[in-house]
């Protein structure tokens, strides 16, 4: 394998692992429930602690499939015999082909009876190949959809639960925060038609490049800006949490936060290394252009003849 090739292999490894390590670090308890907090309106002026305590303890973090007809799966039945139905997860090693939640999770009201099903998504960019929107709209589709049997059978269309699918995009232009959800809009007559309109709730949320300022509408940017950034230190990641969040700095987190600051530098190193390596390619075509040898170019640029011409072969099989 070419050293390009070989590095750009890495590089993708190593993001791919970095972003699982990213979901874990959200589906912390601790970080939903400010998620919640700031996201969910029925959850904005409880404190941490007590959302905490509502959020039910079965976490998925990527393994159920959005994917229609696989998100549930039969998990038994009950004492007159009907089946059970759950969310279907995954084999983790054996979902290729799978779409998967990035986290998805209940989360009980005050009222102790009531829950709401919540779906967090992590985005280091905003996708250029569609629009994020679209592919929202398509996930909190799926999570209503998916409730058929799961949460309420027949045509009991009353219960179904209230769900929320929150987008979380690394690397935006600004800090912003917006609330998609269903508009009445009253067009002939004042006729009220019986129904929830807030059955289905998108909430995006944009992380600039550079870390939010210590102010309270920025709060939940700060704590996410600072949780998933690629350039702050361990020492800087876990202070902000501990001094600014009173996030509890369980031995856990702290290894998750060590792990994806070690995986930040690796791709950043990555990223050196093959922009040396093309700043260097660069420079042996110049100097083959110029009808230099390849030990003359190796001379002058300082490195061993091999690699240039391994560097000069790869030149010549594009």
């Amino acid at each position: 394998m070419n050293t390009e090739l070989k590095n750009a292999v890495l590089a993708t490894d190593l993001k791919a692992q970095y972003d699982a390590c990213a979901k874990k670090l959200l589906g912390y308890k601790d970080i939903l429930a400010r998620i919640l907090i700031e996201a969910v309106e029925e959850f904005r002026g409880i404190s941490p602690e007590e959302v905490k305590s509502l959020i039910e303890d079965d976490i998925q973090i990527g393994k159920v499939p959005v994917d229609s007809g696989i998100t549930n799966v039969i998990v038994g039945v009950d004492e007159d015999g009907k089946e059970i139905i759950g969310m279907n997860t995954v084999n983790e090693e054996l979902n290729a082909g799978y779409i998967l939640f990035d986290i998805i999770f209940y989360v009980r009201l005050q009222d102790g009876h009531s829950k709401i099903i919540i779906n967090v998504e992590a985005q280091r960019k905003e996708p250029t190949e569609y629009d994020i929107l679209n592919r929202a709209i398509f996930y909190v589709s799926r999570e209503i959809s998916s409730q058929k049997n799961r949460e309420f059978v027949n045509s009991n269309y009353n219960d179904i639960k209230k769900v929320y699918s929150i987008w979380i995009c690394m690397n935006m232009p600004e800090d912003s925060m917006n609330h998609i959800h269903l508009i009445n809009d009253t067009i002939i007559g004042n006729q009220i038609w019986k129904g929830r309109e807030d059955l289905v709730n998108i909430v995006m949320v944009g992380l600039a490049k550079e870390i939010s300022a210590k102010e309270e509408k920025y709060e939940l940017h700060r704590l996410l800006g600072t949780l998933l950034s690629e350039t702050l230190k361990e020492e800087e990641k876990l202070d902000i949490l501990k001094n600014e969040y009173h996030i509890p700095m369980k031995k856990s987190i702290k290894e998750d936060v060590k792990i994806m600051c070690n995986l930040s530098e690796g791709i950043e190193e990555r990223g050196i290394i093959k922009g040396k390596a093309e700043l260097l390619k660069q420079q042996v075509q110049k100097k083959l252009a110029k009808g230099k040898s390849i030990e003359v170019i190796a001379d002058e640029l300082e490195e061993e003849v091999a690699d240039i011409k391994v560097l000069i072969d790869e030149l010549e099989a594009k």
